[in-house]
């Protein structure tokens, strides 16, 4: 009885030494180097178990392995005996074990951890995290795109643990989050000794088309293009290039955002304090065309002072032309002053204003009456345009085209580029029109025709058409027309087909219109006159005397 309970106490001692000596597979052990040979280590795991793990498996990357006959190590047992009785260990395996152990730690605890960069991978690269590998994602490496990784690779530097899934064995981590961290505690340090107008030092870090970052000991602040010089930058390459040390005021800073406005200009005397005393109204300067827009050009007077040359005062003639057919880009120029504003810092400029308006220059030289010849240099449904001197036109109206019938009837006989004469009837400098007469260039035939005749002149006409309400006279070439009513005193012989064709008519004018270029003419007015003067001169209505007798005795005087 009491050799069976001895037994079982011996069995149950052995069964606790067994389970205490012989290591759990898949967990991690102590063992001890006892050899290093053919690039392996030979380690004893205990319990009389010996392992080989390569020796590439004790080195970090880019590193020689580090281990020697007697050291420590831990290592991760796979397997308790393989097919040649060792022990199936792995360092590797070890150190990841211990790792994930030590990296859950840091990123419940959102502490830092350290590591290496050593590969690089589709989007990012691999970082050893002392046994655990890790992605850093090309967007996480810095703060600013990294073009050259060379440098960072192998290199023991902190990173943040993004994310890790155990599980799966991904952990994401990111650089970038520790530079923020730093560089906003720098930021913070550097921002904290700055005040707006402060003048400082800084070097240009990078140059955009908007302006330039400027390196202030450890933050950076933005010199904006238009506070780089009182005067128009078209491209900041003009002025500074990166690695250049510049002085710079400091103009806002944003606490909020730690941004920071600089600003070189502010250093200068401004020459808007000024413009008004150099630049007087209405006062002429020389310029150079800094740009050109639709809508004019903008012309620099001095360097920081720019005046726009409007559209519309560009040209005397040139009206519906684009600016940049007027002027050219430095191109240099002559000025005047027409608006300043100082509040808004605006020059009005104007060019044609340099000139003489060829308006009154050619009112001067060419007053009403004056013979012109031009070119035909447009055809409307109203007129012609004709080209005088001075780059200006003159219009032609279809009424000034001929004395004869209508003008629109004739101006189809026009073509452009033909020469015409003309002469200037009328020039409204305001309004920039020339009212020109082509008609008037060979003379009036109607003035000429009529030149001694006047109301209550007595003609001789010549019939030239029989109409049943009158006849159709000409006079020195200019037609006229007696009504019926006009053609006797007496009703009786008031008949058109009393008178042939090519009849000569003594005729009383009754009325000159030189604006419809129109005779009024009356045979019955001449008898009327000549009866009333024959009464004045031989009798009285009231002595009884007949007409007859008293026109027998005047044509009787006329004989003697």
């Amino acid at each position: 009885m009491a050799q069976n309970a001895s037994m079982e106490e011996f069995e149950a001692l052995l069964n606790e030494s067994l389970e205490i000596d012989t290591p759990q597979e898949g967990s991690v052990v102590k063992g001890k180097v006892l050899a290093i040979e053919a690039g392996q280590a030979i380690i004893d795991v205990g319990y009389k178990m010996e392992g080989r793990i390569d020796l590439k498996e004790f080195a970090n990357p880019g590193e020689a392995p580090e281990i020697e006959v007697g050291d420590e190590v831990e290592v991760f047992l796979r397997t308790v005996e393989n097919a040649r009785g060792e022990a199936v260990i792995s360092r590797e395996m070890a150190r990841r074990e211990a790792a994930w152990d030590r990296l859950e730690e840091a990123y419940g605890k959102e502490e830092r951890v350290e590591g290496a960069i050593f590969g690089r991978v589709k989007g990012g690269f691999t970082v050893d995290l002392g046994g655990a590998v890790a992605f850093l994602p090309g967007s996480q490496v810095d703060v600013r795109p990294v073009r050259d990784a060379g440098p960072l690779m192998g290199l023991k530097q902190p990173f943040q643990i993004l994310k890790m899934d155990r599980r799966r064995g991904n952990i994401v981590v990111s650089r970038r989050a520790i530079l923020e961290e730093s560089r906003a505690e720098q930021r913070a340090e550097v921002i904290g000794n700055l005040a707006e107008g402060q003048t400082v030092d800084g070097v240009v870090k990078n140059i955009t088309e908007y302006g330039a970052f400027v390196d202030l000991g450890g933050v950076d602040g933005l010199l904006h293009v238009t506070d780089m010089a009182w005067r128009r930058v078209n491209d900041p390459r003009e002025i500074l290039s990166i690695g250049e040390t510049v002085k710079v005021q400091v103009i806002k800073i944003n606490k909020d955002t730690h941004r920071i406005s600089l600003g070189m200009k502010q250093l200068q005397d401004d020459p808007w304090d000024t413009v008004i005393a150099k630049y007087p109204l209405d006062s002429n300067h020389q310029g150079r065309v800094t740009n050109i827009t639709d809508y004019g050009a903008f012309v620099e007077l001095e360097p920081g002072v720019e005046g726009l040359v409007h559209v519309s005062e560009m040209s005397w003639t040139k009206k519906n032309v684009h600016p940049g057919k007027i002027v050219s880009t430095s191109q240099e120029v002559e000025v005047m002053v027409l608006e300043i504003d100082t509040a808004k810092r605006r020059v009005s400029l104007g060019l044609k204003q340099t000139q003489r308006n060829p308006w009154e220059v050619f009112a001067e030289t060419h007053p009403e009456g004056t013979p012109v010849e031009g070119e035909v240099k447009n055809i409307t449904e109203f007129g012609l345009f004709i080209g005088l001197p001075g780059d200006i036109d003159g219009m032609v109206h279809l009424s000034d085209l001929t004395w004869e019938g209508r003008g629109e009837d004739v101006i189809g006989d026009y073509r452009k580029g033909d020469i015409v004469q003309a002469v200037v009837s009328e020039v409204d400098i305001e309004k920039e029109r020339i009212s020109l007469s082509i008609k008037a260039a060979g003379g009036d035939p109607y003035a000429e025709a009529i030149g001694g005749v006047k109301r209550g002149s007595v003609i001789t006409v010549e019939v030239t058409k029989i109409e049943e309400g009158g006849i159709e006279v000409e006079y020195e070439g200019m037609k006229s027309f007696i009504r019926r009513s006009d053609l006797a005193r007496d009703r009786a012989d008031q008949r058109p087909e009393r008178f042939g064709v090519g009849d000569k008519v003594d005729v009383r004018v009754t009325n000159v219109n030189s604006k419809e270029r129109r005779l009024g003419l009356s045979i019955k007015a001449r008898e009327i006159a000549e009866e009333k003067e024959a009464v004045e001169q031989f009798g009285s209505s009231d002595s009884g005397a007949s007409l007859g007798d008293i026109l027998g005795a005047a044509l009787k005087g006329d004989d003697d």
